[in-house]
């Protein structure tokens, strides 16, 4: 196989299924070789399959390329650091990691479990920085050791219901607006070392969302359609742009702009809390308004 991404070593976590299995894929297709790691669990992170990851890796060896499969547990250190040895010692290096491995407990904050709520935050926020510690601390040594950057790539998975917010998802939602801020910040301190940050936030139709979309949408939201950006952020290509978040699905990509400051007011004494009243209904009515992924307002309009 011969592509943007030849010769390239990648990891892409949740890869079993859905949106990582089809990253997996087209890394493969474009050339990278491939550490396909799943741990194989069900949607709401519960139980284990050794397989899911190894049928993915046999579908890439059966269409030429090259890959390996890994079942480690990535919200776990100790587990995130066998996965970035595992890519090295197997390929020889590792230039991509893809955070990708995800699981839904939807609830709402009225009637969220202390479970529900650690485990969704432990395998979005914590997978993905468990993985991104290890490769970190490998490209660092790498950049050191040669005395000059790098030409590494770390690619994060974020969603809507993150940075613009959904019903029902706190936890999931507040997991994934931690990812993208997460982006923002390593790509500030990792960029030293020729290592670009940036995330994708997907619209696709998975396991995680089937029941979140109507299906008639399935086809329309393939997870194959959003690899290519994924693939192309992994490449060489991609080089200068960083600290990104991408909104992709369906044929559209556009870039997603964070939290910016609006209208304000000052004084230069200190204000008093009465007189804010008059003051901060004005600012809001001057602001942006703030709506969810369905374009929803706080107050249901």
């Amino acid at each position: 196989m011969s592509g943007i991404c030849e010769g390239r070593v990648a990891i892409v976590t949740g890869a079993g299924r859905g949106l990582g299995r089809a990253h997996a894929l087209e890394l493969a297709r474009q050339g990278a070789h491939v550490v396909v790691n799943d741990l194989g669990g069900a949607t709401d992170g519960t139980g284990s399959d050794a397989g899911a990851a190894q049928l993915v890796v046999e579908e890439i060896l059966a269409a030429g390329g090259k890959a390996v499969a890994n079942t480690d547990d990535v919200a776990d250190w100790a587990g995130a650091k066998r996965l970035v040895e595992q890519a090295v010692s197997e390929f020889g290096g590792l230039d991509v990691l893809v955070n990708n491995a995800g699981i839904l407990r939807d609830q709402t904050i009225a009637s969220m479990t202390e479970e529900n709520w650690d485990a969704v935050i432990r395998v979005h926020l914590r997978g993905t920085a468990g993985p991104t510690r290890f490769a970190a601390e490998y490209w660092r040594a790498r950049a050191k050791g040669s005395g000059r950057p790098l030409d590494a790539r770390l690619i994060n998975t974020t969603s809507a219901s993150g940075i613009y917010g959904n019903f029902g998802q706190s936890n999931y939602g507040a997991a994934k607006a931690g990812i993208a801020a997460f982006t923002v910040i390593t790509a500030l301190e990792l960029g030293r070392y020729g290592v670009t940050v940036n995330a994708v936030a997907p619209a696709a139709f998975t396991r995680l969302t089937e029941n979140l979309m109507p299906a008639e949408h399935a086809a329309a939201l393939a997870p194959e359609h959003v690899s290519p950006l994924v693939v192309w952020l992994a490449s060489a290509e991609s080089d200068g742009v960083t600290g990104r978040v991408f909104d992709v699905g369906g044929g559209r990509i556009g870039v997603a702009e964070g939290w910016r400051l609006g209208p304000e007011v000052t004084r230069q004494d200190l204000w008093d809390a009465a007189e804010l009243g008059r003051v901060i209904p004005g600012l809001v009515a001057k602001a942006a308004p703030n709506v969810d992924m369905l374009g929803r307002t706080p107050d249901g309009d």
